[in-house]
């Protein structure tokens, strides 16, 4: 009996010495639509677009096929500034889904407009206005930005006019990939790059574009409460922990976030 107990502890110290098994969770995947890029820009030279990266394509910030619900007609692009969301409206109830960034509290635009100009590798200039209220700022740009890699307005923009005049506001895309899903530029709409590739490629001039107001936002999308991060979920989302929401129903706080005074300036 002595030596069928040690023989049993030597093969359980045996066992124990052995090598041991870890299982290691998969890294997350790119979807082949937000992988790199060539693109050619503004003077035929290959501009690298890279791929971006999983930790920024959070469920809200991929473009995905989803039931439309709003008022709208196939066609439309419809930009919900407070769900951070952009739709581009299609055929029997349905629409693409896109995840923006998305101007400040206080700044952007509010109603109806149509695409009328649309560029690839757009320059950019900041306004009289912007250069005399902040020069510290934008007077060094008052020359403008050229088109490319580093252009705020990145790969592509769609500008938006209302009765003829522009107003400057644009869907664009962006050099900062971090910021979608976020509320962190001065007014426009920022899109992934190769998400406004796309959409630059499928969209006509005149299409009508729709920015919804706050009301219009709770009623269609319902409240939304802001994370740690940075992000908007709808009230009902869990979420791991969230900023409580201030009076009224749309989040209005805001997260800093560290970019370049051109990024956070363009209008």
């Amino acid at each position: 009996m002595r030596l069928a107990s040690l023989f049993s502890a030597l093969a359980l110290g045996l066992a124990a010495c052995g090598p041991t098994q870890t299982t290691t969770a998969p890294a997350p995947t790119v979807p082949a639509v937000y992988q790199a890029r060539v693109d050619a820009g503004p003077d035929g030279n290959a501009i690298d677009i890279p791929a971006v990266r999983a930790a920024y394509l959070t469920d809200r910030n991929r473009r995905q096929r989803v039931a439309y619900n709003g008022p709208d007609a196939p066609g439309t692009i419809v930009v919900d500034p407070y769900a951070r969301v952009l739709y581009d409206v299609m055929e029997n109830g349905e629409a693409m889904r896109f995840g923006v960034a998305v101007g400040r509290a206080g700044t952007g635009f509010e109603g109806s407009g149509v695409i009328s100009v649309k560029r690839r590798w757009p320059n950019w200039t900041p306004t009289q206005n912007m250069i005399r209220t902040s020069p510290e700022l934008y007077a060094q740009f008052a020359g403008g930005v050229a088109g490319g890699a580093d252009n705020p307005l990145g790969s592509r923009a769609l500008y938006l006019y209302r009765n003829g005049r522009d107003t400057y506001y644009r869907i664009h895309g962006t050099m900062d990939p971090s910021s979608i899903g976020k509320a962190t530029s001065a007014g426009c709409i920022r899109m992934f790059q190769q998400d406004v590739i796309d959409l630059f490629d499928k969209t006509d001039l005149g299409t009508r574009v729709k920015v919804r107001s706050p009301q219009e936002s709770l009623a269609l999308e319902g409240r939304m409460v802001e994370t740690p991060e940075g992000y908007v979920v709808p009230t009902d989302a869990p979420i791991v922990a969230q900023t409580q929401p201030t009076a009224g129903d749309v989040v209005t706080t805001t997260t800093t976030v560290s970019v370049s005074p051109v990024e956070s300036a363009v209008r």
